[in-house]
This record gives C-alpha cells, sequence and structure tokens, in this order.
C-alpha cells in the first residue's frame, strides 16, 4: 500500500513529526510517502488561514494520486479542505479529525478534543457536530500557537496538560483527542501519564486509510463528491481549473 500523508501548511519540521507518527503505526507493507505543501500559511489557525492552505493540499493530492497513492491523510486537524479534496480524487481521502473522533467513539463515551488556539475551538466543535459526536464530545483549547508545540522553551505542554486534567474531572471525559497534528508524537506519553486513551488523529487516520485501501473501496463519484465541472479558472486560480488539475 501507497499512502500519502500531507501536512497542507508549510512547516517541514511539523511534517517530520507527522511523518513519524504515521511510520510508528503503518503496516509493514505500507509505504508511507510524508509530503509538505508547498504554498500558504506556516501554520493553520482559523479560518483565513485554512482558505489558504487548500490549494496547496490539493496539488499534492493530485500529483500523488497520480503517481499511485492510494490513499491520502490531510494531517491537519481542522480536515482542511476535505470536501475538495474528495471532490477532486478518487482515491479515499481520510481527515485526521474525523478518524480520531470515529476512533474515540470505538472506545469511550465521553471524550474530549483538546486543540490549540482558542479560535480554533468553534471549528472544531462544527466538525465534531458534523459528524455525529457532539452529544459525546467536547472541545477545550490550551491556548498555544501551533507552532509552539515546537519549542522546548514555551509553556505548550503545561498548558495542554491542564486541559486534559479539566477534561477528565470537569467533563468526564473517559479518552482525549489531540486536536493537532503537531502533537502526534505526545499520545503515547499523555497516556501514560494519565492512564486514558489518548487518540493522534494522524495515527488513526492511517489505519482507517489502510483499511478502505484492503476492502477496495474508493470515494463516491456521483453527488456531493463528484468530479469538478470542467470550466475554465482565471488569474491566480488558472492552474487550479479541473481541466488542468486532470491533465497534471
Amino acid at each position: 500500500m501507497r499512502i500519502l500523508v500531507v501536512n497542507p501548511n508549510t512547516t517541514q519540521s511539523m511534517t517530520q513529526t507527522i511523518e513519524a507518527a504515521a511510520k510508528a503505526v503503518a503496516s509493514t507493507s505500507t509505504e508511507i510517502v510524508a509530503v509538505t505543501s508547498s504554498m500558504g500559511p506556516v501554520s493553520i489557525e482559523g479560518y483565513y488561514d485554512e482558505v489558504f492552505a487548500i490549494p496547496g493540499l490539493l496539488l499534492e493530492i493530485a500529483k500523488a494520486e497520480k503517481g499511485g497513492a492510494q490513499a491520502a491523510v490531510i494531517a491537519c486537524f481542522d480536515d482542511t479542505g476535505l470536501d475538495a479534496a474528495r471532490a477532486l480524487a478518487t482515491i479515499p481521502v481520510i481527515g485526521i479529525c474525523e478518524a480520531a473522533v470515529a476512533t474515540a467513539a470505538f472506545i469511550a463515551q465521553r471524550f474530549t478534543v483538546v486543540t490549540t488556539m482558542e479560535r480554533s475551538r468553534l471549528p472544531l466543535e462544527h466538525l465534531v457536530h458534523r459528524y455525529g459526536m457532539g452529544a459525546r464530545a467536547k472541545v477545550r483549547a490550551a491556548d498555544i500557537p501551533v507552532l509552539s508545540l515546537e519549542d522546548p522553551s514555551s509553556d505548550a505542554l503545561p498548558r495542554l496538560r491542564a486541559q486534559i486534567t479539566a477534561a477528565l474531572h470537569e467533563d468526564k471525559a473517559e479518552a482525549i483527542v489531540l486536536g493537532c497534528a503537531g502533537m502526534a508524537d505526545l499520545a503515547a506519553e499523555l497516556s501514560h501519564e494519565f492512564g486514558v486513551p489518548v487518540i493522534d488523529g494522524v495515527s488513526a487516520a492511517v489505519k482507517h486509510a489502510e483499511t478502505l485501501i484492503s476492502l477496495g473501496l474508493t470515494t463516491a463519484k456521483r453527488g456531493a463528491y463528484a468530479s469538478p465541472v470542467e470550466k475554465p479558472y482565471l488569474g491566480l486560480m488558472e492552474v487550479f481549473s479541473p481541466t488542468h488539475m486532470a491533465a497534471g
């Protein structure tokens, strides 16, 4: 199997963290191809960043599908561009938020997503509701910038731990979902520390992708995820016209 794992922001060091998490759980027969978007913001923190991360993400998915990838994972907990990517691609495309909350639902009745910035909390609440988990999950924000997760001198980890503690006591959470791909390397450590399941969306998405490949399932191409209608795109968006993307 060949699975693309794409970091839709442009920070290469974060891609390395994501790649390590993906490879740690992948089957021995699975090739993980981890890439960093070639354009867009260095981190995705809110709706504005998300919009400008989507074009680079779509380019990477289109290129990977043509290169033989059998599934793609979008390694941002906002599930950045997920619907657009599924309309573009035939291969399964997995968002790490959807994968993580689906996985949590198998092992806990109540769980809490702990994310980074407060501005990300409401968008993630919307996603949790969209994925049918609104009655079972809460979302908390540790109020830490995404890139501070890579800075050992920052207070990101103490803030994250404080929110996990609050989730266990105040939300009565039975499991924790880490709400940022930049936290992918922390799941095992935090699970051991707090004594509850801690789910990393990157790892969960890779295993879901392997399952879909094994089942021979691809993205439906009728209705919502039908291939884009061919038409000209103008100006800076010219290269993203469906005809151009299909031609590669």
